[in-house]
């Protein structure tokens, strides 16, 4: 274990922590040195478990035998940076969640055709940007029974780090990858999937629909909160569902939204 106490951000090693973006952490020119941030112990030790790659440790001094140790025993050879509380906490400008960040190398990109090959209920985020429902629907897909997830070349990468702290991991457990920019409805037919857009039109359906249950191969297409779906993407769909909701609300948060469609649509697939 090679522990090695910081008092600066001098080292060009904490730059993963402290000074690239999201989008320099992803490097699109340079896909081997593509990074991102895994945060707390319990998803840092997902994202091992589904074998991807430390490349370092960020990490109070008194978890490196503590919150942090089974981690570090995991990573052998893996530099481990480390300073008391106050310290990482002046250098990072946050508090660290649970004491522990890992910098890792982002896995290989896979297609939507490898992610869906063997898929019968699949999750397409469009054009959500927002980091906390890109992770919360992660996690909802993950315990619900979706098999993949597909993401619109417009959406939030579901290795930010935000993202993955709060899937719990999620991100992990679950296959996804984007789609093109040949049109969604038309990629998921190229795919095999029927495809139900979550929008209110005259031709909803409700999501308890018979017909949606007895599709062999769906999949579920979910907008933003403020402007939903496009329209070419409803018109598109082979359904537009709803959620049958009281007291004349018309809408849920997308994350919401996702568990509940997830959970009547994926049971018994």
């Amino acid at each position: 274990m090679a522990v090695i106490r910081i008092s600066d951000l001098c080292d060009d090693a904490l730059s993963p922590y402290v000074r690239l973006t999201e989008a320099q952490l992803r490097r699109r020119d340079n896909p081997a040195e593509a990074l991102f941030v895994a945060e707390s112990p319990k998803v840092i030790l997902m994202a091992l478990a589904a074998g991807l790659e430390p490349v370092s440790l960020l990490c109070e001094e008194r978890h490196i035998v503590g919150d942090a140790a089974e981690i570090v025993a995991r990573c052998p050879g893996v530099p481990v940076y480390t300073a008391e509380r106050a310290v990482l906490a002046s250098l990072t400008g946050y508090t660290l969640t649970r004491g522990v960040l890992c910098a890792m190398r982002r896995p290989r990109a896979l297609s939507a055709a490898e992610v869906c090959r063997d898929a019968r209920r699949v999750c397409v985020i469009h054009s959500v940007t927002d980091t906390t429902n890109i992770g919360a629907i992660f996690r909802s897909a993950a315990a619900l029974g979706v098999d993949a997830v597909l993401l619109s070349p417009q959406t939030c990468d579901p290795l930010n780090r935000r993202a993955v702290r709060v899937s719990m991991g999620s991100v992990f457990l679950v296959p996804w990858a984007w789609l093109g920019t040949s049109g969604v409805c038309a990629e998921l037919r190229a795919l095999g999937f029927r495809s139900a857009a979550m929008a209110l039109t005259e031709r909803a359906v409700s999501l308890d629909d018979a017909m949606l249950r007895k599709e062999s191969r769906l999949a579920i297409i979910l907008g933003t909160e403020g402007d939903g779906l496009p329209p070419d993407v409803i018109r598109g769909a082979d359904y537009v569902v709803r959620i049958p909701m009281a007291h004349g609300v018309d809408s849920l948060n997308v994350a919401a939204a996702s568990a509940v469609a997830f959970w009547q649509l994926c049971r018994g697939c």
